[in-house]
């Protein structure tokens, strides 16, 4: 499954690489150009097989290949690492974590103090991820300098699992946010166009839309859509009054607003339109939170319109998530009618 190997590969903010390859590998057949930028980005054209006079001429799809994660910063003279956060992670998700460090993957485990050793009004705290570290069973300082060094990359060590095969068809692994929107564009990138399409599989979303920023100035697109994995928080909870951002299973979320930017609202009347004319489930983003590749697409240049879909995705930001593969198809569905509606132009 593509969605495996894209999960799987390790690919922490500004360390993409294994991922570039695989998304290469999966698209080398359907694209007219592929090059890799200065910042990483990855940018693949198809070029347009056809004219169509009121379509745009460059259309640009764009989902970042990064995920958050950790970087060494240290070695203790115990042989355990201490490092910092890559992107935004919550210090409670962290402890006793199992982790891959380096290039060549080296097993750690996060650890800090048991509970037995903890004050109890300590325990009433969250943990202090200062005094917490990356154990690859080294003894001794000069150990862990023959296995690691400041530097290296760490991500969290997940494997991809089919949780349920029927009903929701639900997926477990790492890095949803963002490598189910890789998978959506290198779907896209099978079909024709009237127009070229760009699709840009950006760097370092995670610590600032960084990839996204460049390659938007590069491409100069008339028009964007960013794909993106995004907060799910259905499961049960105290105030029932309050709406979920989003719902597993209730089809892809159409964002009108984030923290970055705000939706050009002539493409979200075309996906909402592309998903109604199809009979596919959809839902709207309901949170003004976050931010995607969109919030620097947008101010490209003289600016771009620019709208952002993504799919729901249950405890992003941590070692794992958990996603609907119907949600996944139906935004690859939305996505392929809305830019084939773009023949006529943008809606007035």
């Amino acid at each position: 499954m593509l969605l495996q190997a894209l999960s799987e590969a390790r690919g922490v903010s500004g360390n993409e690489k294994a991922v570039r390859e695989v998304i290469l590998d999966a698209v080398k057949a359907f694209c007219d150009e592929t090059r890799v930028d200065a910042l990483g980005n990855l940018i693949c054209l198809r070029k347009a097989r056809r004219q169509a006079p009121q379509a745009p001429r460059r259309v640009m799809i764009a989902a970042h290949m990064d995920e958050i994660g950790l970087i060494v910063t240290g070695i203790n003279s115990d042989g355990t690492l201490r490092f910092a956060k890559v992107g935004g992670i919550d210090d409670r998700i962290l402890l006793s974590k199992r982790v891959l460090v380096g290039e060549n993957a080296l097993p750690g485990v996060i650890g800090y103090r048991p509970i037995h050793l903890i004050p109890a009004a300590e325990r009433e705290r969250v943990a202090d991820m200062s005094k917490a570290a990356i154990d690859i069973g080294a003894t001794s300082k000069a150990g862990a300098e023959k296995l690691a060094k400041p530097g290296d990359y760490v991500s969290f060590d997940t494997p991809f699992e089919v949780l349920e095969e029927g009903g929701l068809r639900t997926v477990k692994g790492k890095a949803f946010d963002d490598r189910a929107g890789c998978a959506v564009l290198i779907e896209l990138l099978k079909e024709d166009y009237p127009f070229d399409l760009y699709a840009a599989f950006t760097a370092q979303e995670e610590v600032g839309l960084r990839g996204a920023r460049v390659a938007a100035y590069a491409i100069q697109p008339e028009v964007a859509f960013v794909f993106e994995g995004t907060v799910c928080d259905d499961l049960p909870h105290g105030d029932k009054d309050v709406s979920p951002v989003t719902e597993l299973g209730k089809g892809p979320a159409i964002t009108f607003m984030d923290r970055s930017f705000i939706a050009d609202q002539r493409l979200v009347r075309l996906l909402v339109e592309a998903a109604e004319r199809l009979g596919a489930p959809y839902q709207f983003k309901r949170a003004v939170a976050g931010g995607t590749d969109s919030g620097a697409i947008h101010l490209a240049r003289e600016g771009v319109p620019s709208a952002t879909v993504a799919v729901p995705a249950r405890y992003i930001h941590a070692p794992s998530s958990i996603l609907s593969l119907n949600d996944l198809e139906n935004t690859v569905n939305i996505a392929r009618e809305a830019l084939r509606a773009l023949e006529g132009g943008l809606p007035q």
